[in-house]
């Protein structure tokens, strides 16, 4: 059974999380970003072992906080190959600094879609959902879906920046995301309404960006 710990990052309201198994206490991270020590709290809180890294797009505040996470605990780290050059722009490694954070090292993996991504005793199946990033991915896993800046509680990410595209977006989760099971619980990539997860039901019947 899968638990799922909600981190809220303050700065740009990220949110990160750790997911674990419950009988082995293998998890993953999924987004480190503004205060990468919150979530090094909660695994050693939860006596966790950590056996993955995993970035949903490259955008530096959903990477800022690997290299700390990393610094102190070894675990492989997972990017769709279309955003890894994100991780070694100058802009993006100055930003990340601007958050506070530091330059994200090199993944070990690229992924693609329908890709499996081991986390000890737990797997997530990897979505390619481009639109809001090229390389954009959204993590399902036991009925739970981590949609980073692809779907959000009402709202969807931003394709106003270089490499975006709303067209891609929308068509992404639609006909990607949609059609999985109504009581898949969507746990968004930032803290940008009241309700801080959401089903795939009611982001069908009430995202009004999505028609």
């Amino acid at each position: 059974m899968i638990k799922v710990i909600q981190i809220l990052q303050n700065k740009m309201q990220v949110f990160s999380y750790v997911v674990y198994d419950i009988y082995t206490n293998d998890c993953a991270v999924i987004d480190p970003s503004t205060e990468p020590e919150k979530i090094l709290k909660t695994l050693d809180q939860n006596n966790l072992n950590l056996k993955a890294v995993i970035n949903t797009h490259g955008h530096p505040d959903h990477v800022c906080g690997n290299s700390y996470i990393l610094k102190n605990i070894k675990a492989p780290l997972y990017i769709h190959k279309k955003d890894a050059y994100l991780l070694g722009k100058i802009s993006s490694r100055l930003f990340s600094r601007a958050l506070g954070g530091k330059s994200s090292p090199s993944p070990d993996y690229f992924v693609e879609d329908n890709d499996i991504i081991e986390s000890g005793s737990f797997s997530f199946e990897v979505i390619h959902t481009p639109g809001h990033t090229p390389g954009g991915i959204c993590l399902f896993t036991d009925k739970n879906l981590f949609t980073g800046d692809t779907l959000f509680t009402g709202d969807v990410g931003r394709t106003d920046l270089p490499g975006a595209s709303y067209e891609e977006l929308v068509n992404s989760v639609k006909n990607r995301l949609f059609t999985l099971a109504p009581d898949t619980v969507v746990w968004p990539g930032h803290n940008y309404s009241e309700d801080k997860y959401s089903t795939i039901e009611k982001e069908k019947r009430t995202n009004p960006y999505i028609s």
